[in-house]
Parts: C-alpha cells; structure tokens; sequence
C-alpha cells in the first residue's frame, strides 16, 4: 500500500520496527532452560518442578491469542499495551517469587507464584504481544506478506540468541544467588522496548475495520467459505509441527551431549537458534514466490521425515560419538527440524490469509495459535516420559573430565514419535489442505 506523509506513514517504522521490538522481547521465554536450574536450586524444588512454568506460559501463549483475537482485531493499539504490562509484569513477578522462594525455601507458594507470574500472566502478554503486529505487517507489505510476517517471527525465534549470552553474562557474575535481580532488570527493559513498539505500532491509513460488529462476518461463517477439513488440517498440521519440534528441541542439549560434542553445546544451541529465526524468514519470503503457499509445509515435513529416518536407520545418536558422519546427521536433524520449526510459524498467517482473507485475519490466526497451546502442554512432556521410561541412563565423561548422565537409546526412540507424527502431518498437508490463490 503506497503511502505518503513521512515517517507518519513509513511502513518500516509504523510496522517492521515495532513488531521487532515486541517479538524480540516476548521471544525470550525460550530462555527458560538457561536458567530454569538455577531457579530450582534457588527455591528449593526439582527442576522437573520448575519445568512447568515454561509449559504453561506457552499454553497461556496459545490460549490468549484464541480468546484474545478479536480485541487484536478490533485494536492494536489496546491488544499491544495489554501484551507491554502484562509480559513486563510477568517477568517482574517472577522475580519476586524467586526472591521469595530464596528466602523461604521448599514454600510451595513460590512454584505457584512463578506458575502464575511466568506461565499466567506473562503467557496472556505473549500471545497478544505476538498477535498484535502480523495483521499490521500483512496490510503494510501486502505485496511481500511472507517476507514481513517472517522478519517479525524471525525476531521471535532469533530473541533466543540474542538474550542467552546476555543472561549467561549476568548468571556468571551472579555470586549471592540474586538470580531474581536479573527477572527485575530485564523487566524494565523490555518494558521499554515492548512500549516503544506499541507507541509506533499503526495499520495503514486507508485501512479502516468495520466499526459495527455487525458488518464483520462471524469466524465461523468465514471458516465455512471453504470446507472446514480444510481449517482442521491446517490445524492439526501446525500442531504436529510444533509437538515434533519442541520434542526434539526440548532433549537437543543432552543429544549434542550424547554424541560427545558437551564442549560446543553452547556453540550449537545458539547455531539451532539462528536455524530457527532462519526457517521463519527464509521458508516464508519463499513462499511469496509459490502459487501455493502450503508447497512450504509440504518440504519441511519431507526434509523432517527424510532426516529423521536417517538418524534412526544409522542410530545415529546411539552410534555417533567419534564418527563424523552420524555426527554431521544428528546435527542436520537438528538444524532442519529447528528451522522446519520457525518455518511453520512465520507461515501460518500467511496460509490463513490466502485461504479466508484478511478481513478477520487477526480472530483466525489467534484461535490457530491453539495449537500451540496444546503443542506446548505435549511436546516437551512426551519426549521427556519417551527418555525416562525407555533405555537406560549411563554415565559418560566430557572433554573436560566432568561426568554426565545420558540416555542414548531414549533419545533415540524419541525420533520413532516425531517421524509417525511428521507422516502423519504430511498426508494431511496433501489431502485436506487444498491448493488456493493467494488473496488480496
């Protein structure tokens, strides 16, 4: 859409700029595993405790976006301060109730309170604060909308590592256990960068909502322009990708481990991360240039499928350590199911919008992101029953002489969960989900 009137009506400053600032902030709850020991110890619980945190702010995430949608729809600008106060708050609460727990140790209302903090309130700012700047990218590069939502998902994904260092920073200078005074400053600043963004957040000028809830179609009367198999597989596809992906990813420390790579775990994560934040902008500027958009979900389920039949067909986690070949497949696993990953994400809009429009683009895309909600309460926790319930744990020594508990046979089975998912996925990409036009 060709505007004029300055920096009033610049599409990078009044749309790719904001949604940066706010993804790149609400990005960082996949910080959680850097720190999510340390907080265990802190308040005196098990990490598998503390765990849950994560899992219900990405449920919240989810959930949010669904019930959420249509306040995005109607306002940005009131579903991007919601998204500033609440995920600010969140994180500041979080450190309260880490303080707390520090203080008085194995008081089960610290979980609760960081339960409530991080996964509650944090999670309602999460899923606003992702919502609020796709519609906006979509209107304003109405030409490239999968290179624009991309960017802005690619922020989300690449928040990750850009705050890890800066977090690992602070826990190594962290000497009293004062973990909770790095929850209080990081508050502040993505208080700040999240309200700039809201500040600067504005659909296009000659874009005008309907004012009368009775000019907009209801979500189900749009969903049904089209056979509503076709919204399920959509669905369900996006779903299983997330489940897979967060399956792997969840157990990508240990397998990096496993392989007898511990000393470039740290290098790899963050190598993962850039795949992730690669796959949302690469896979989506991609597609603008598809006839049909869901031509993307078909190649990363293939790539997913083909790889992952490698590793297992090689056992290549079980066998890996010392040869280089299974090495090079186990981290090609993980590199393509990460950006396979971000890809699936940053794409989803985009499919939505060429299937039903933009009209109610925002409602649609928040009930999806149900999905992910779901996918947030199964991925981890599947993967992770798979790993304590199958095989056996042993006990290996790293490059620097310090021993680590691993179990190669469970990582291993894990793959037998995310490949029959992946088929799955696959058939329904091929068969419910039909080919359409891109529309305006």
């Amino acid at each position: 859409m060709a505007q004029s009137g300055g920096w009033r009506a610049n599409k990078w400053v009044r749309a790719a700029i904001p949604a940066l600032l706010l993804h790149c902030s609400i990005g960082t709850v996949y910080c959680w595993s850097i720190f999510s020991q340390e907080i265990a110890d802190h308040i005196g619980f098990s990490k598998g405790a503390t765990e849950w945190a994560f899992s219900f702010a990405i449920f919240f995430l989810g959930m949010s976006a669904a019930f959420l949608g249509n306040v995005v729809e109607k306002d940005i600008h009131k579903s991007s301060l919601i998204a500033t106060i609440c995920f600010a708050a969140g994180m500041a609460g979080t450190g309260f109730f880490i303080w707390w727990g520090g203080n008085h140790p194995g008081n089960v209302l610290s979980l609760i309170g960081i339960y409530i903090c991080y996964g509650f309130i944090m999670g309602i700012g999460l899923g606003t604060g992702y919502l609020s700047p796709v519609k906006t990218l979509m209107l304003w590069f109405s030409d490239r909308k999968g290179l624009a939502t991309g960017l802005a998902v690619a922020g989300f994904g690449a928040a990750k590592a850009i705050a890890s260092p800066i977090m690992q920073k602070i826990l190594g200078t962290n000497q009293n256990g004062e973990i909770y005074k790095m929850f209080w400053i990081l508050a502040c600043v993505y208080f700040v960068m999240m309200f700039v963004g809201h500040l600067l957040l504005a659909k296009p000028a000659d874009w005008h909502e309907p004012q009368n809830s009775a000019d907009k179609p209801k979500i189900m009367d749009v969903l049904k322009t089209k056979p509503i198999t076709n919204y399920i597989g959509i669905w369900v596809m996006f779903y299983i990708n997330i489940t897979c992906g967060l399956a792997l990813i969840s157990q990508e420390k240990m397998i990096v481990k496993c392989v007898g790579l511990a000393a470039f775990a740290g290098i790899i994560s963050t190598i993962s991360a850039i795949f992730n934040a690669g796959g949302r902008l690469g896979f989506s500027a991609w597609a603008d240039t598809m006839k049909d958009r869901n031509t993307v979900y078909k190649m990363i389920f293939i790539l997913s499928i083909v790889f992952t039949g490698l590793v297992m067909l090689t056992q290549g986690i079980k066998n890996g350590e010392g040869n280089g070949l299974l090495i090079f497949l186990v981290l090609a696993l993980i590199f393509i199911v990460n950006a396979g990953y971000g890809g699936g994400f940053s794409n989803v809009p985009t499919l939505l919008s060429d299937h039903y429009g933009m009209g109610s683009i925002s409602a649609i895309h928040g009930i999806t992101l149900s999905a992910w909600a779901f996918a947030g309460l199964t991925g981890n926790q599947v993967a992770t029953y798979i790993v304590n319930h199958t095989g056996e744990f042993i006990t290996k020594v790293d490059a620097s002489g310090h021993e680590i508990s691993v179990n190669p046979t469970g990582y291993q089975n894990v793959l037998y969960f995310t490949i029959a998912l992946y088929i799955v996925a696959l058939v329904l990409c091929m068969v419910l989900v039909k080919p359409t036009q891109k529309k305006a």
